[in-house]
């Protein structure tokens, strides 16, 4: 072969493998979110960082981002992924259930966050017009960034992650009457037809193919991978996964709806089918590859040198979008009567703006509602609004807690005293209850703390020693007679909640018999440095668990398993031991009993 190979074809595709395969594991090891890797990655690499500086070095050539529309186009799907899984975790029945909040406090943060907007943008100086289609661009959140956040904090099954995702749903479903709205307004109100008929010509058109797709869906998807899963095949398997993925996302694009909400459609259908998990498992890959290419182009997108030449106007005008659409949702959310630290925390995540302002933006800078200037201004403040969500994120998992404490949660109640040493249990969730339960079956008196107010109430009403507290204050413990208790066992879920229990106990009593749960070796190790007789990592305690019972199935004798499993578990110990602080105490644990 004499052709000569042109590297450059292939240079966008390994940058981006090279930021998936080192930048993202640097963050997710320094425990940042890797989604905000990936946008600074996407700065430092794009036209506007090492891009801009190849005039002065060839070589810089070779590690810039030089063509973002040629991603852009590919990183979209990262967003139909995302939603396409979404789908598959739920159902048309509990979307049924949601629609109070899809309907209701999705529809009323785009109204009144709009309206509200519109008037500060009019007030600024902004034609009517102008402020309209502006106000409507920042209105909308970013579902690309605030949904994969939910996910690494395991919030998006929480009431949090629910509400948010439902005005994010209803956001997907107002891309298409928002872009009608900046083509009419471009053309001065819609000319002789209206803005209403072009409403109609566009959403009646649009709600046909929807629910010719809803129909086709129920009909043909189920046989259609039935006949695919008959191959065996996991190639084919794959490509029917992708072709539904794009291909649903592209027929709702051409009937002027959201391609992600199209994806979202084909989820929910798909949900319903005996190959839910398969198809999850499948697209999960792609989803992430697709995503981080998704936030490494909106880094691209990102101008460090005009932040840096206007960054009061730039990071005033993000502070303001975020504080102003934080409090209109807060107030919203409160009055659909969700709890104050759940509309508090939803307030920061949907506060930032989102991916559909860039286009409804660009859109409006085509059709001259806005200049250049304006439109850049605008451009780089949503940018800025969305780096921040990370960090908003970890704010409102701080409130979380303190409002839950503070505003929502029954005083705090203090076990009664006795003259005989009990076992204090931190944390009751599904750890702590079946440890009660044994410590019941032993005849070992005990009481449990937890500072989840329902988890407490379930426990009472069951007849459960359980009381609300947070144990990680040291005159709550001694209140609890950590000074005569017999252990002190730490099941909570939160590593960093454990550590803090962890640390507040030792402190007031360093001989007392202290078992933590841990969530994996590294998190051991920093108990043991702590100072607990005993970490339990749920990880290792897992693979012990399950090379019993394999062992046990094959034919193995159970008294030889048992005391293999035993040793093994007890060679972890010594070892995580080691290497945190040094070995305090034996073991107590006996070995598991057939």
């Amino acid at each position: 072969m004499n052709d000569t190979l042109d590297l450059s074809l292939y240079k966008e595709a390994l940058l981006f493998l090279a930021t998936a395969g080192v930048v993202a594991p640097l963050f997710f090891r320094l425990r940042v979110s890797p989604v905000l890797g990936y946008l600074l990655a996407g700065v430092a690499l794009g036209p506007y960082g090492l891009g801009a500086l190849r005039g002065k070095a060839a070589w810089l050539d070779a590690f810039a981002i030089g063509n973002v529309e040629t991603i852009d186009r590919i990183a979209a799907f990262g967003v139909v992924a995302l939603l396409f899984t979404m789908g598959l975790e739920l159902s048309f029945e509990r979307i049924r259930r949601m629609r109070r909040l899809v309907f209701g406090l999705g529809l009323g943060q785009v109204v009144a966050t709009t309206l509200v907007l519109t008037a500060l943008a009019w007030a600024a100086g902004l034609a009517p017009a102008s402020a309209l289609v502006v106000a409507a661009a920042l209105s909308v959140s970013s579902t690309a960034i605030v949904i994969p956040v939910l996910i690494e904090g395991k919030r998006l099954a929480a009431p949090v992650g629910r509400a948010s995702f439902a005005v994010l749903l209803f956001q997907d479903i107002a891309v298409a009457p928002l872009l009608v709205m900046v083509g009419a307004l471009a053309t001065g109100g819609g000319g002789e037809r209206g803005l209403g008929v072009q409403l109609a010509e566009t959403l009646l058109p649009a709600a046909a193919a929807l629910a010719a797709l809803i129909v086709f869906g129920r009909l043909a998807l189920r046989p259609f991978f039935h006949f695919v899963a008959e191959t065996r095949s996991p190639e084919f398997f794959m490509a029917a996964c992708l072709l539904i993925v794009l291909g649903d996302g592209l027929l709702a694009a051409a009937s002027h709806l959201s391609m992600a909400l199209g994806a979202f459609v084909a989820g929910l259908l798909l949900a319903e089918t005996e190959y839910r998990r398969e198809i999850e498992v499948t697209i999960e890959p792609f989803k992430g590859l697709l995503l981080g290419l998704y936030f490494v182009s909106v880094g691209a997108g990102i101008n460090p040198a005009l932040i840096a030449a206007r960054p009061g106007l730039i990071f005033g005008l993000a502070a303001a979008l975020v504080a102003v659409k934080a409090a209109v949702l807060f107030g919203l959310a409160r009055a659909f009567r969700l709890p104050a630290r759940v509309s508090a925390e939803m307030a920061l995540l949907l506060g930032p703006g989102g991916e559909f302002g860039f286009v409804m933006i660009g859109a409006a800078l085509a059709g001259g509602l806005v200049d250049r200037a304006l439109a850049t201004t605008l451009v780089s403040s949503v940018a800025m609004s969305m780096l921040a969500i990370p960090a908003l994120a970890r704010i409102g998992a701080l409130i979380d807690p303190l409002m839950k404490r503070r505003a929502d949660a029954p005083p705090e109640e203090t076990p009664p005293g006795g003259d005989a040493p009990r076992v204090i249990l931190v944390g009751y969730g599904r750890v702590g209850a079946l440890i009660g339960d044994m410590l019941d079956m032993h005849a070992i008196p005990f009481f449990a703390v937890d500072s989840d107010p329902q988890v407490v109430a379930r426990a009472r009403e069951a007849g459960k020693p359980v009381y609300y507290g947070d144990a990680s204050r040291a005159d709550y413990l001694r209140r609890c007679g950590v000074e005569t208790a017999r252990a002190v066992v730490v099941t909570m879920d939160s590593p960093r909640a454990n550590e803090a229990v962890v640390e507040t106990t030792r402190k007031l009593r360093a001989d007392v018999t202290l078992v933590a749960r841990a969530r994996d070796a590294d998190h051991a190790h920093t108990l043991y440095d702590l100072g607990v007789t005993d970490a339990v990592p749920e990880t290792i305690e897992a693979s012990l668990q399950l090379a019993e019972a394999t062992l046990v199935d094959i034919g193995v004798p159970m008294g030889y398993v048992i005391a293999s499993i035993h040793e093994k578990r007890e060679e972890y110990r010594k070892m995580l031991a080691a290497a945190g602080a040094p070995e305090r105490t034996r073991s107590t644990r006996a070995p598991r009993r057939g």
